[in-house]
């Protein structure tokens, strides 16, 4: 873990404390772009990590909150919403978020994004999620990722 938190994770750190949230952003030296990564550098499964990606639904960002276990199936989530499912570029993701790929944080954005959040994440009694940095993450749970993302429990994967 490195001292010095990066200032996207310190806004995090705010944000999480404003909304009641308890668990401490840790900024590691290595790489958590990934959720094998982070999963490797917390000593956590890879199952235990919470994936935030951006789509666009019809259009529109949506933010999926997944397990680093699996991949989106944008079909089967598509279809469960009723829409069509693409992956945002990174240009889109910025605009939506205001955090780069791979550190995106499931609050803190610069308006509120429909959110889904993966079933498969209440397997884990903590799961990690990014804190606005691709160094920076913090522990959560399920509950509190739907309560302070207002986000809809789904599955997302197989």
């Amino acid at each position: 873990m490195t001292e010095t938190l990066h200032r996207n994770a310190v806004r995090i750190q705010d944000l999480l404390r404003e909304l009641g949230m308890t668990g401490e952003v840790r900024q590691l030296a290595d790489s958590t772009r990934t959720a094998r990564e982070a999963a490797e550098a917390l000593g956590v499964p890879v199952g235990a990590i919470c994936s935030s990606l951006v789509f666009l639904l019809d259009g529109e960002p949506l933010l999926v909150l997944t397990s680093g276990a699996h991949r989106v199936d944008t079909a089967l989530l598509g279809e469960t919403l009723g829409g069509s499912i693409t992956r945002a570029d990174a240009d889109a993701v910025r605009a939506a978020t205001g955090q780069p790929i791979g550190g995106v944080a499931p609050v803190g954005h610069p308006a509120p994004l429909r959110t889904v959040v993966d079933v498969a994440l209440r397997e884990f009694d903590e799961v990690w999620a990014a804190a606005g940095h691709p160094h920076a993450v913090f522990p959560t749970t399920f509950d509190e990722l739907v309560r302070v993302t207002g986000g809809t429990p789904h599955v997302v994967g197989p």
